[in-house]
Formats: structure tokens, sequence, C-alpha cells
């Protein structure tokens, strides 16, 4: 459930000092509390003056009173204003949060970006994971035609065992780790959300910690993996390594979505589903659907035969993945899937 996209645009060169910030949140909190007038206090009372006029109402806290009489005194006559104004401003806050909830439904719900061509072919990458293949030597996702493919040396010989792009020579399973860790270095996200994965599962000579996933995963997030988004929601979902934490899980799976991470849409849509936000569920499985994902096109299918969608949204749903298929469509992949059936893109 993305980025990938948390960077922010710096301000200009003339900043605000820190304490002229908070000097400046001062002043609104104050507005916003009702303390406009700080420098002298007036119980809304018997009328007296001071600076010890610190007796508030405890519901609206618009109004003083110099001690606990004036304010038991005075609660019959200020009952009404004060619903009133906690009235409005129950009113403001709802409206506040509706607002906030739209415009996060809006980024939420945006196509991602496409994802990147392969950088032999200049086709996009498929999405599904045996259509490509990450290179420890080089850091490039290449798919799967093009490692499938014969490579050639500088004469025109087929050379075997190479990497297609940059002619290194194929690792054995403790080469490529070692690869991957000098590629830690140069702060390749894939590699570092890799290196989590690895510590995750205690595979390739790693031992099992969630701790150390989670740093790794985050690391990689903020360099713009979706997928480390994606794990670290699932991290708080389940409870490894950190304590079982729904809302945050929700906040990083919806995180990796809008950075492009199909399963993690697909996961939203789903779970929108389960909680019969059927037109929710669509919106989700429809903007994976547009990334490759074969599963939320099945699952449009699955909600429209069963009358929560419409036919409208299936057949939408059909054209945007054959737009995708032909996308990502090759002979070359076509040979590669044809030869193997770990080579499959689509």
């Amino acid at each position: 459930m993305s980025d990938t996209s948390d960077s922010c645009k710096e301000l200009g060169e003339s900043k605000l000092d820190y304490d002229d910030v908070c000097e400046v949140k001062d002043m609104l909190q104050n507005l916003n509390t009702g303390d406009v007038d700080v420098a002298v206090s007036v119980c809304a009372n018997c009328g007296k003056e001071g600076d010890d006029i610190n007796n508030i109402c405890n519901k609206c806290k618009q109004v003083r009173y110099c001690n606990a009489a004036c304010k038991k005194k005075h609660r019959s006559k200020h009952k009404k204003d004060c619903e009133e104004h906690i009235r409005l401003a129950t009113e403001k806050h709802n409206e506040e949060l509706r607002i906030a909830a739209e415009l996060h439904d809006i980024e939420l719900f945006k196509q991602p970006p496409p994802p990147e061509d392969c950088p032999i072919c200049f086709v996009h990458i498929p999405t599904m994971q045996t259509g490509s293949k990450y290179m420890t030597c080089c850091g490039k996702m290449i798919c799967s035609g093009c490692i499938h493919a014969p490579v050639y040396d500088n004469q025109g010989n087929v050379v075997e065992d190479k990497c297609p792009f940059c002619r290194t020579p194929t690792p054995t399973s403790n080469e490529a780790v070692e690869r991957l860790k000098k590629r830690l270095k140069s702060d390749d996200p894939i590699a570092i959300c890799n290196h989590g994965n690895y510590y995750r599962d205690g595979m390739n000579g790693f031992a099992q910690n969630h701790t150390k996933a989670l740093e790794l995963w985050h690391r990689a997030a903020k360099l713009g993996c979706a997928g480390a988004y994606c794990s670290i929601g699932y991290a708080y979902e389940n409870g490894h390594g950190v304590e079982v934490d729904k809302k945050k899980a929700l906040h990083y799976y919806e995180q990796a979505a809008m950075r492009g991470d199909e399963s993690a849409r697909h996961y939203l849509g789903y779970k929108e589903g389960m909680a019969g936000n059927f037109d929710r569920a669509v919106k989700h499985y429809m903007v994976a659907v547009r990334c490759g994902q074969n599963e939320s096109l099945e699952a449009i299918k699955l909600l429209y035969s069963n009358g929560y969608a419409t036919k409208d949204d299936y057949t939408k749903a059909l054209q945007a993945y054959q737009v995708y298929l032909g996308d990502i469509k090759s002979n070359q992949r076509d040979r590669a899937a044809s030869a193997d059936e770990r080579n499959r893109y689509y």
C-alpha cells in the first residue's frame, strides 16, 4: 500500500528566524483560543480586570473568570453562547477534516508515473517480477527479453554469462551479495531494499533481524523505492520488528501505492472491498490495472459479476490492461517467455 516523492522545495534565501516562526505560531494559537487580549484579562461575571483572571470556561475556552464562584454564577448566562461556539467550532473542524480527506484522495488515486524503460531495448519494464531482473554489477533493471537475448562482443562474437548491459561476468551467489553490498555505498535504493529483504528472511548469509530490515527499508524509501514502503507497511501490519499499528501500516501502503507499487495498490483495493467500500475498491483496482496488475483486473471482474461494479468499470479495466500490454510487449520478450516459463512477463 506510496514513494519515490518525499522531497520538498527549499524556501528562498530569506528565511524567518526560528524564534520569529515560534512567535507567529504563538500569535495564531492565541487567536484560535480567543486569547487576543493577553495583557488585560476581564472576568466575564464581575468585570474585574487583572493578570490573575485565569479561570477559563472548561468547554469553549473563550471566557475568563477571577474564581470558581464567578464561573458558577455566570454559567446560565454563558451556556447559550458556549454551546453556539462549540457548535461552530465543531462544524469548522469537520469541514477541515472533509477538505483534508478530499485532498488526500486526490493524491491517493492519481495514476503514478509509468515504469522505467529497459536500458537496452527501451521498452517499458513489465510489472510481473519474472519479466525483469536487477543486475548487481551495474544496478540496472533489465527486461527478461534482453537478458535472454545473446550478448555480443566488439567483434560480433557471442559471449556467454555476461551482463547484457555492462558486460560484467555473471557472478556466483556469494559474488552477487558482495556486489550488492558495494552498491549500498552509492545509495542504490533497490540494493538497499534487497538488503532489508535478506535481513527479514534470514537468507544469503544474513541473520534474521527485523529491526535492521526496517532501518534499510526506511533508507530505501527515502531514496524513492516504492517496494520499501510496502515492506514497512507489512511490518507494521504484522508486528515484525515493531508493535502492530494498523494506521501506520495503511499509511505506508498508501505511500507505496502512490509511488507505483501495484501490489500495495491491489491490497488497498482488497481492504476497501472487504470493508464494503466498493467504489473505492474499484478505483484502486483500476489504477493497479493500468500498472499491469492482472489480479486487479480479475478483482474488478469478480465485483462486476457480483453486482458491485458496473459493466462500464469492467470494460474500462479490460481496455486499460490492453493498453498496458501494448506498452510492454515485444518479440524478444515473447521468445524469452517461450523458452523458459521463468521469463514470463504478463
